[in-house]
């Protein structure tokens, strides 16, 4: 089976948020240039058109609708992962057993498939990376953790900048931060999208994701405000 090309398919999902929010003349305008993009391409024209395509989505669209295009090009956590919690929450509406689920199966792939020390996975859950995140108030707090074939490195890297570069899961802006160069801090909605996916599956509503910091935009970590929607009860906030 082969291994679908990460370019491709992310301005295949790129072209259908756009034609979501906008007429077809839009989305011309802003995927012009990238048709020939792919895996790989070299690094500095993934970059210069991203940051060209996402410069012109904003001023065509405005920036809240770029923000609504971007989390619909996110990965997405597998939906079948998410079933038991999804129920366990419509049984029970607790927020907080969702969150501990959640970090639970999360504390189990630290440990099973990425085979971490068990110093190292406290440190994880003590800092309150992955998926689960950490609810503050009617907000989820979550710290994405570093993409796993780097985590050792990011973990023992000392230099802030080398960092950055190993902590993103997104080629593009790896290569953006290795290379000093520029993407629109606009574009981390895209993985902002990964967390609105998980709590809308396992809520059955809309919810609103915010970045509140990102590598991208110099931050030494990528964190994201997952916001509950008006009818789930946040008992303890």
């Amino acid at each position: 089976m082969s291994i679908p090309d990460f370019e491709r398919s992310w301005q295949g999902k790129l072209s259908k948020a756009i034609d979501a929010l906008a007429d077809e003349a839009v989305r011309r305008r802003i995927m012009e240039g990238g048709e020939s993009l792919t895996s790989h391409s070299p690094s500095g024209d993934v970059v210069a058109w991203s940051s060209a395509a996402v410069e012109k989505m904003v001023g065509r669209i405005g920036e809240a609708n770029a923000r609504e295009v971007l989390t619909r090009c996110a990965c997405r956590y597998p939906d079948a992962d998410l079933q038991d919690i999804r129920r366990e929450f419509a049984l029970r509406g607790d927020i907080d057993r969702a969150i501990r689920m959640l970090r639970d199966r999360f504390e189990s792939f630290l440990r099973g498939t990425l085979l971490l020390e068990e110093a190292r996975i406290a440190d994880v859950l003590a800092w309150g990376w992955g998926p689960a995140g950490v609810r503050q108030g009617d907000a989820i707090i979550a710290t994405k953790i570093p993409k796993s074939e780097f985590l050792a490195a990011f973990l023992e890297e000392k230099d802030p900048g080398k960092r950055r570069a190993y902590y993103c899961h997104c080629p593009r802006v790896r290569a953006a931060v290795e290379r000093g160069e520029k993407i629109p801090g606009v574009y981390c909605y895209c993985g902002a999208g990964f967390y609105k996916g998980i709590w809308e599956t396992i809520l059955q509503k809309p919810v609103q994701v915010e970045v509140l910091e990102s590598v991208l935009q110099g931050g030494d970590l990528c964190r994201v405000a997952i916001h509950m929607p008006t009818g789930v009860e946040t008992p303890n906030a």
